[in-house]
């Protein structure tokens, strides 16, 4: 299937499922985060903060851990530039602000920029991803551009609730691929980039 089709299948399966069920995948993904993402030499983290109402992995279950039990790592989160359709990373940690724009999406508000130079690991929201490590996300581009700007081996992390499909067919040279992804049931791994694996 092509992104728009499974764009809309997928965005009808999470829609489908129950508070319940998100919160129950979402702690066995972040369970294997920690258990297989080595995050000794991490020392700049970028997340999304997750929309509930899309029933969105929760990534609070990562960044309050790491909060809380990894002090020396920096989260940072992303704040849509509305004029050029671009993604920058912003601090972010328990003391500060979060302001809500459109769809609910929640952003660090006031905080310092982060240089996609320094950041070391993403963790990228999708909606699905397949066997190859190419994900289908919202549709606008903003994580293929942000991530072009990371650096090579910075380590590109998919969460996803559901397994891969076989293949997108439409796949583009500006699309950037996973190095590995993250579903409750397995970890699919596309690359071995030097560092941060166990």
């Amino acid at each position: 299937m092509n992104k728009a089709e499974l764009r809309r299948v997928y965005l009808e399966k999470r829609r489908a499922l129950l508070p319940g069920e998100v919160a129950r995948m979402s702690s066995e993904i972040a369970e294997r985060f920690f258990n297989e993402v080595d995050l000794a030499a991490v020392k700049t983290l970028h997340t999304f903060i997750r929309m509930a109402k899309f029933n969105e992995f929760d990534t609070s279950m990562i960044y309050y851990r790491i909060w809380h039990e990894r002090r020396g790592i920096a989260t940072c989160a992303p704040v849509t530039d509305r004029e050029s359709g671009e993604l920058e990373a912003r601090y972010f940690d328990e003391a500060a602000e979060l302001a809500e724009y459109d769809w609910g999406i929640r952003e660090p508000a006031g905080t310092e920029k982060a240089d996609p130079e320094e950041i070391d690991l993403v963790i990228v929201p999708l909606l699905c991803f397949d066997e190859s490590g190419h994900r289908v996300g919202y549709g606008k581009g903003y994580y293929d551009r942000f991530l072009a700007r990371c650096r090579t081996d910075c380590l590109k992390i998919g969460v996803s609730l559901f397994p891969p499909v076989a293949a997108i067919v439409d796949i583009h040279d500006s699309d950037v691929p996973l190095d590995l992804c993250i579903t409750p049931g397995q970890t699919f791994r596309f690359t071995e980039p030097d560092g941060y694996l166990n």
